[in-house]
């Protein structure tokens, strides 16, 4: 099972993982708002969203970025899908991401959790910040 938790959303509205409980997830933490591999993700997932919907899906994007970041980050891209803040890293330490470049940037990982909330797939996208979106999808789709 993965973590629970309440965070708040882009528009600063308390956010329950409890209440996606029933529909499969794509959970992918991120560095920073604005920055060019982190905008890169979230359009592709803005992108592909239609495709997370059709699988009956949810896509949630954290970092530690705060509700307004998020807010601005979401309308300037267009971002159809969720954005939670998790200010103090709270949330990451709960799911293991790990830092990178000697702990200075917090990680890049997406999690695929099943409707039951399942931990189905792990990965490490800090490189593959377009194509870890296809293997989201292509895991999601198995998962039916």
């Amino acid at each position: 099972m993965i973590p629970f938790f309440i965070l708040k959303d882009h528009d600063n509205n308390e956010f329950n993982i409890r209440n996606l409980i029933g529909s499969p997830m794509v959970i992918y933490f991120y560095p920073k708002d604005d920055t060019p591999g982190c905008t890169r993700e979230a359009c592709s997932f803005r992108d592909n969203y239609e495709d997370f919907i059709s699988a009956g899906a949810a896509v949630i994007g954290i970092s530690e970025d705060p509700p307004e970041s998020h807010r601005k980050f979401r309308e300037r891209y267009r971002l159809p899908f969720t954005l939670l803040s998790d200010t103090d890293n709270k949330v990451r330490k709960l799911f293991g991401v790990p830092a990178t470049l000697f702990g200075l940037i917090p990680g890049r990982v997406t999690y695929i959790v099943d409707s039951h909330g399942k931990l189905r797939h792990i990965f490490n996208s800090q490189h593959r910040t377009a194509q870890h979106v296809k293997e989201a999808l292509r895991i999601i789709y198995k998962m039916e």
